[in-house]
């Protein structure tokens, strides 16, 4: 599992990607990109989801890491992984979706936030397991789940910021998913590219401090 999560480790910071059309969020993945953050994961509340992001990895390749997120049914993990998702985040746990995630060979992000559905998650055997809304406990309740699960993989998603980035990171997460503070939906709506790449730019001042 481990080599399975080397690109997630290493990137850090998966942006979570929602935007009201194929081209507004092909330009928001570019601002981000641009700042610093390779990480895109396209939502699949996105129009054309699969068209962005084999659109995205046409132009990357390796140089960044695109996956799809809030896929919620079996189709849409078929549709991401045919064009060329490198992981599919849900932002649940429901057993058929999950074996349908697995089947597809990508790396599988699934949503939990109690202990019962974090094991369940692991029970699956998804690579990461995604805390959501990470918001309502905080970095204290990430270090808490450290506790029976020392070894789980955790990406924090909901309510990550640069400023608290370090405190995640300290209790534990493998990777963060960054929403609104990162991928900032008005600005994407009003194509504010610059606000984009600058917040892109603060999350990877704050992802290189923390890894000194």
């Amino acid at each position: 599992m481990s080599d399975r999560l080397d690109r997630a480790r290493t990137t850090g910071i998966l942006a979570v990607l929602r935007a009201p059309s194929p081209e507004l969020a092909l330009e928001a993945s570019e601002a981000i990109i641009r700042g610093g953050v390779t990480g895109i994961e396209v939502t699949f509340s996105t129009p054309d989801a699969p068209a962005v992001i084999r659109e995205l990895i046409a132009r990357h390749g390796d140089a960044a890491y695109i996956g799809a997120g809030t896929v919620t049914t079996p189709e849409q993990a078929a549709l991401a992984a045919d064009a060329g998702a490198e992981f599919l985040v849900s932002p649940g746990t429901l057993p058929a979706l999950t074996r349908s995630m697995l089947d597809t060979g990508r790396v599988v992000m699934t949503g939990a936030m109690t202990p019962t559905e974090v094991m369940g998650a692991l029970e699956l055997g998804v690579d990461v397991v995604k805390i959501f809304p990470a918001s309502l406990g905080g970095p204290s309740y990430l270090g808490a789940l450290r506790g029976p699960f020392p070894d789980a993989p955790l990406m924090p998603t909901g309510g990550v910021s640069p400023d608290n980035l370090a405190a995640w990171f300290a209790a534990g997460a493998v990777a963060v998913g960054a929403g609104g503070d990162l991928a900032n939906g008005a600005s994407i709506t009003a194509s504010d590219w610059t606000d984009i790449e600058q917040r892109a730019a603060r999350f990877t001042a704050a992802l290189a401090a923390t890894r000194g």
